[in-house]
């Protein structure tokens, strides 16, 4: 019987004839493979210079608008500052006016009628003069009423 498990002879110089025609075409694929990938690495060092040079500009502007913000801050609480010491200046002469008239008007026999309303005491009547009294009445209908 003969062994089914044998193989034939396969000349061993067929195989190696294609290898060799192939081997030509790889080896341009290789170098096309490897000017594209000195390209492709070319470009990412340009694309990593420009992402720093950006990155750089980007915290330059950065800087100058925090400054800009800082001096702008300081500038306005400088400003409201000075706008909260006037306003207590004018507050302040507000007062002594309110007290100057006080006084005056105590001097004159009449009372602050705001004391009086805060005091709970009743205002003296001062008549006005008879002149005042003869204002004329009200208009109705662009005419004056007579009395």
């Amino acid at each position: 019987m003969a062994s089914s498990y044998s193989t034939p002879a396969v000349p061993i110089s067929a195989p190696l004839a294609p290898k060799k025609e192939n081997n030509t075409p790889v080896g341009s694929k290789i170098a096309e493979l490897n000017e594209s990938r000195a390209e492709l690495l070319s470009r990412i060092q340009g694309l990593k210079l420009d992402l720093q040079n950006w990155r750089s500009k980007l915290d330059t502007q950065v800087k100058i608008y925090r400054d800009e913000l800082t001096d702008l801050k300081k500038t306005l609480n400088v400003e409201v500052d000075q706008l909260r010491t006037e306003f207590q200046d004018l507050r302040n002469t507000l007062h002594q006016q309110h007290e100057d008239v006080t006084a005056s008007l105590r001097n004159l026999g009449l009372q602050d009628v705001s004391e009086g309303v805060e005091d709970g005491e009743e205002q003296p009547k001062v008549e006005a003069k008879d002149e005042e009294m003869q204002t004329p009445a009200i208009k109705e209908n662009g005419k004056e009423m007579e009395n």
